[in-house]
């Protein structure tokens, strides 16, 4: 089983979004959907649908911005 930074994908309502990737990275989108699949033993997720929780994930993860999103909330208050 592959290690991904992804678990299962919600069914969520959809929302329109345009978007314009280089096309190496909607290939990247489209092996990590089937990853995904293989390893959630879950059907093919669209991988217009990864981009949100990746999304996500980045900035939980993300522990600069974090640091930079309590400074702004402490001197909000």
């Amino acid at each position: 089983m592959t290690k991904l930074k992804l678990g299962p994908i919600p069914n969520d309502k959809p929302v329109s979004i345009k978007l314009e990737l280089p096309a190496t990275l909607h290939r990247d989108l489209v092996l990590y959907a089937e990853v995904l699949a293989r390893d959630t033993q879950q059907p093919p997720t669209d991988p217009v649908k990864l981009i949100v929780p990746m999304l996500d994930r980045f900035i939980a993860t993300d522990r600069g911005f974090a640091k930079a999103r309590r400074g702004r909330e402490s001197a909000d208050n």
